[in-house]
């Protein structure tokens, strides 16, 4: 215990020595933790930043829902795993007929959309309502189970039934986006509207809510359009054929919900199946489409999250590096102003293991210093970023605790090469030192 309690005073002592040495040379040890604070700050900064980012981007994943399969031509999940995107192009479109196969054939399916103009080359188009128009945004082609499988809200009018999509009904179901621009500013009810989309003329029945973005920036989540897929091959009519090269049209996307009782891994495993069987594939070949789910986008992001947080990291070590290397000559210009000193302490029976705590500690107090001036800016840094613009911004404790551990790591790696000389001095030598 007694042993415990002199090296705590020798520690206190020591941090004393080093925050006096602060305070006694103010420019120099200020410029000194510079690089550390500019390298701290950083990445205490950019980390609130991109942590606020990540979660909004799993809140706005988990919306989808945990259980809800889709099935695309391809999807960013191949072609982060190294596919590459011409053989990808050159895969079979993904057709009304398998959503049709699907709804048939998979016993634990329950709801079963099909989204035409979702997958591939998006259909992009303008809305027309009296001489007014919209930007060109994403038109749809969709079943009636749209909103349910979304978990959408519908905030006017309904959304069109399976009968009305069998007679090829001219019906159109808005998203906010549209309805904002077309209807809401200038204070007109929708319902019963003619717009015109394309060439076409459609009747609007509903209007859906806003959905989440990410974060609170409008990323174009609600400039879409929906109306019956039977019309969407009507009027555009690229989705009929499932093969034709790369680019042959807008491919389609299918979404499948498990029935009630059933789990999603044996849906998951059904729809695969009759993917393959559909698509002639045997048994050494791989998956000519991909079978996308909640966990799997996460998982994806979460990879992109913690990859955008490494290069973060090894950028802002490029500052701390600098900073280091200014603790170093620092300590050293000490290490020599004080050689009398050194002298004196070992002749009064310091040890050389005291010696070289002492210029350690004194090195890390340093860059903890600079450690926390830079979490404390970064933190301000992140807070006023998002009070004036919305981006959001998270500050756990863990980005704190990586600040100062990379402060406390510099000041030992550079400072142990100033302590280890100290520490090696000749006494005699030292006390003659002018």
């Amino acid at each position: 215990m007694s042993r415990f309690t002199s090296s705590f005073a020798l520690f206190k002592e020591t941090a004393v020595l080093a925050l006096d040495t602060l305070r006694t040379n103010k420019l120099r040890s200020g410029l000194t933790v510079l690089g550390i604070v500019i390298g701290i700050t950083s990445i205490v900064g950019m980390t609130s930043l991109i942590r606020g980012f990540d979660q909004s981007m799993q809140a706005t994943m988990r919306q989808l829902g945990p259980n809800t399969i889709f099935i695309a031509k391809f999807s960013a999940i191949s072609l982060t795993s190294g596919a590459s995107f011409i053989e990808m192009a050159r895969r079979p479109n993904i057709t009304v007929d398998d959503a049709e196969a699907i709804k048939r054939l998979a016993p634990s399916a329950g709801m079963v959309d099909i989204w035409l103009g979702a997958g591939g080359q998006p259909t992009q188009e303008r809305i027309f309502y009296r001489g007014e128009r919209t930007t060109a945004i994403s038109i749809m082609g969709t079943t009636d189970r749209f909103v349910e499988i979304n978990f959408a809200t519908l905030v006017a009018g309904r959304v069109f039934t399976d009968a009305e999509v069998q007679r090829r009904k001219a019906l159109a179901v808005l998203g906010y986006g549209p309805y904002e621009s077309l209807f809401e500013q200038k204070g007109i009810d929708p319902i019963g509207k003619k717009v015109r989309i394309g060439a076409a003329e459609y009747t609007v029945i509903g209007v859906m809510g806003k959905r989440p973005g990410i974060g609170s920036f409008n990323t174009g989540q609600d400039n879409f359009a929906i109306i019956p897929y039977t019309t969407y091959r009507k009027q555009f009519g690229s989705e009929v054929r499932r093969t034709g090269g790369p680019f042959a049209g807008p491919a389609a996307m299918i979404a499948v919900v498990p029935r009630e009782g059933a789990t999603r891994d044996d849906l998951l495993y059904e729809v695969e199946e009759i993917m393959r069987v559909r698509h002639d594939l045997t048994l050494d070949k791989p998956n000519d489409f991909d079978v996308i789910t909640q966990d799997a986008a996460l998982a994806l992001w979460e990879r992109i999250s913690q990859a955008i947080l490494l290069s973060l990291v090894v950028i802002s070590s490029i500052a701390l590096m600098v900073g280091g290397i200014g603790v170093m000559s620092i300590m050293t210009i000490s290490v020599t102003e004080r050689t009398r000193e050194i002298g004196v302490r070992k002749a009064i029976g310091a040890r050389q293991r005291e010696i070289l705590w002492q210029f350690l500690i004194e090195a890390v107090v340093l860059t903890c210093v600079g450690g926390v001036i830079g979490i404390a800016i970064g933190s301000l840094i992140g807070l006023v970023v998002s009070l004036l613009s919305g981006f959001p911004v998270a500050l756990p404790l863990s980005s704190f605790a990586l600040g100062l551990g990379f402060s406390a790591s510099i000041g030992i790696f550079f400072g142990i090469v100033p302590a280890w000389r100290a520490a090696r001095l000749d006494p005699i030598e030292a006390l003659r030192y002018e």
